[in-house]
């Protein structure tokens, strides 16, 4: 069997700090295959990209690898026979940022840290990597690429390559794995440390895949066009060893949308309760078919607030956005967490498809109606291969089909001009501290309160303290 090392290059810290679950299930996927892991997060070890550290060294005239260097310590100790390096985000996805929120210059740049200390196989995989596998490895110039799951696939890759064979640079899993086939993580201590004392937080998924057809969005690309749920009992079974093992109470869910129709959310809410297990969570909700009756229960077995993917706030463009419910589902599920005092995140994305003056003085004018909740603003949407809003912009002559989508490139509804319409949001902001906008100003008070010492979601705490 091999030694593999795996490298989580996120270093994003906004607007909270987020454990690399990806690299921990294949983790444990590689484990139970006989092989040796050592898991390295760059942003639990390191302060500074390469590139900043590099330009320091030029300064210096310093050019070989720093021995103090984690990076350098743990390849020279550990003497991997393969890397993996996870890629989460492509970018920030916020249209104020252009370039300087794009994170692939900063994962070449550990490319080419890794060069300089070993010449074994580096293989990238993660969910940015896959939306667009062929120009990522490209550009950063690694050796191979995993495309979707890496539980079966990374496996088997390692496996023809000590066998002596020559696979092509891409590799996928041969079928999308079923709920109870996904590898549970594997989880490093030192790791948790550094998110605990951070975020005070960790992260699990109880299901892949989304079914729904938000324009925008590369889940069902990813992940597939149906919900493939871990077995409730499974879930609970990583949230029981976390709080065991690690001491962790408080606990977000990553997948895509966690209510569905099926109420798997609510089979792990039923076996957290069985159980009576003390824990706090959040996660990303749908505002649709969330009564009082089911946020209750999960209240009960510690739902602690719902992060709710709204986007829009009038008929048209939540018709643009194709996301399947109404303004008044939306007002339908706000009212509800306030009856029972559950606080909500809504995330609203203005300037996207048939957003025009008129559809945009009527959703400001909807923020109102809002009231008592966090809201997150954002201008524009991410261009991204495989969605439908990728379609609509070659339709609409927004991009060309020669168009490169490796650096952030951004829709906005031919019907209004962005400089005015962020003006007006900005506008509509003014005096609301629970407004969040334009995005780099409101993770920048998200970041005063974690100096403050605050922990968690952080954004629940400027209800309280409005």
């Amino acid at each position: 069997m091999s030694r593999i090392l795996l490298i989580a290059t996120n270093r994003a810290t906004s607007p909270y700090v987020v454990y690399p679950l990806g690299m921990a299930v294949v983790a444990g996927a590689l484990t139970a295959a006989g092989h040796e892991i050592e898991q390295f997060d760059l942003l639990a070890t390191e302060t500074e990209p390469p590139k900043i550290k590099q330009a320091k060294n030029e300064q210096t005239g310093t050019k070989a690898p720093n021995p103090h260097n984690p990076l350098t310590a743990i390849i020279k100790n550990f003497a991997p026979e393969f890397i993996g390096l996870s890629l989460r985000n492509i970018d920030n996805t916020d249209s104020f940022s252009g370039v300087a929120g794009w994170y692939l210059e900063a994962a070449r740049q550990t490319v080419k840290e890794i060069r300089t200390l070993t010449a074994v196989p580096l293989i990238v995989g993660g969910p940015a990597f896959s939306l667009m596998p062929e120009a990522i490895l490209d550009y950063l110039q690694a050796d191979y690429g995993i495309i979707g799951e890496g539980e079966e696939a990374l496996p088997r890759l390692i496996k023809q390559l000590n066998a002596g064979k020559t696979p092509p640079a891409l590799h996928k899993g041969i079928r999308p794995l079923n709920g109870d086939e996904f590898a549970s993580p594997r989880f490093h201590a030192e790791i948790l440390d550094f998110y605990q004392s951070r975020s005070g937080m960790a992260n699990l998924q109880s299901k892949r895949g989304c079914p729904h057809r938000c324009a925008y969005c590369t889940y069902p690309e990813l992940e597939g066009r149906r919900f493939r749920h871990r077995p409730p009992a499974a879930v609970v079974d990583d949230l029981e060893r976390l709080k065991k093992d690690h001491k962790i109470e408080k606990f977000f869910f990553v997948d895509s949308v966690f209510n569905d129709d099926e109420g798997h959310h609510l089979a792990i809410a039923e076996e957290i309760l069985k159980r009576a297990l003390k824990l706090q969570w959040s996660a990303f909700f749908r505002p649709r078919s969330l009564g009082l009756k089911e946020l209750k229960l999960m209240q009960q077995a510690g739902l602690l607030a719902l992060e709710l993917g709204s986007d829009a706030l009038t008929a048209k463009t939540l018709a643009g956005l194709s996301k399947g419910f109404t303004f008044d589902d939306i007002c339908t599920t706000h009212e509800n967490c306030l009856k029972l005092k559950l606080p909500t995140a809504h995330y609203l994305i203005f300037g996207g498809p048939d957003e025009t003056p008129a559809t945009l003085a009527e959703g400001l004018s909807h923020l109102d109606r809002l009231a008592g909740s966090v809201l997150f603003l954002f201008s524009g949407l991410r261009l991204l291969p495989g969605t439908r809003l990728y379609q609509r912009a070659l339709q609409e002559k927004v991009i060309t089909a020669t168009t490169s989508l490796l650096r952030p490139t951004y829709y906005f509804s031919p019907e209004i001009d962005p400089e005015s319409m962020n003006r007006e949001i900005a506008q509509a902001c003014r005096g609301h501290r629970e407004r969040l906008f334009p995005p780099a100003e409101a993770l920048e008070r998200l970041k005063i309160m974690q100096r403050f010492g605050f922990k968690g979601l952080l954004w629940d705490q400027l209800l309280k303290h409005s």
